[in-house]
């Protein structure tokens, strides 16, 4: 039985949440969100509350209230701060640039990557080597920095490549002869 599904979740006052029939919408100040509830679970909200429950009629529903709040409880959070996700480029020549909706990404190859954001994320580069990601939606924000980081992973040796900014590269010792 899934205890995450058992807390509820506190509505913040600037958050708008409406409930019709399977869909749950949610609108706060840097967007709005939607999410498809999942048939065995049930969602009640009363007073800045949100509560989930399990139906009773399947064993396993309470692992999708879980599931079903968690990723609410993510989309208010993100409808009222936003999401970031801030990406560094480590290696000699490595640069960053952003046109209009496209980042640029020089990572030592014959050709520049060029990446096309999708709509809900924003990005912002600090400097030459660092560029921030932004949105509502969390999973898009995450995913699209995962996307970036695969151009180029960092590797063992030198710890040349994309990485998050708080991530730490474990380095391998260079032969000894």
């Amino acid at each position: 039985m899934s205890r995450i599904a058992k807390k509820s979740i506190l509505v913040p006052n600037d958050v708008n949440v409406v409930i019709k029939k399977n869909n749950i919408y949610i609108d706060g100040i840097y967007g709005k969100l939607k999410f498809l509830i999942n048939n065995y679970v049930s969602v009640k909200y009363d007073k800045n509350l949100l509560i989930f429950c399990g139906k009773k009629n399947f064993n396993k529903s309470w692992m999708y209230a879980g599931t079903c709040r968690s990723l609410v409880s993510s989309m208010i959070y993100g409808v009222k701060n936003k999401f970031f996700k801030t990406l560094i480029l480590s290696g000699v020549g490595y640069k960053v640039f952003l046109n209009e909706n496209i980042v640029n990404l020089n990572l030592g190859y014959s050709h520049i990557i060029k990446y096309k954001l999708p709509n809900g994320v924003l990005a912002n580069c600090n400097s030459a080597t660092k560029i921030t990601l932004s949105g509502v939606n969390k999973q898009l924000v995450f995913q699209t920095a995962a996307n970036l980081r695969l151009y180029k992973v960092p590797e063992p040796y030198k710890g040349k490549g994309i990485h998050y900014e708080n991530e730490i590269i474990r380095r391998k010792e260079a032969k000894k002869k």
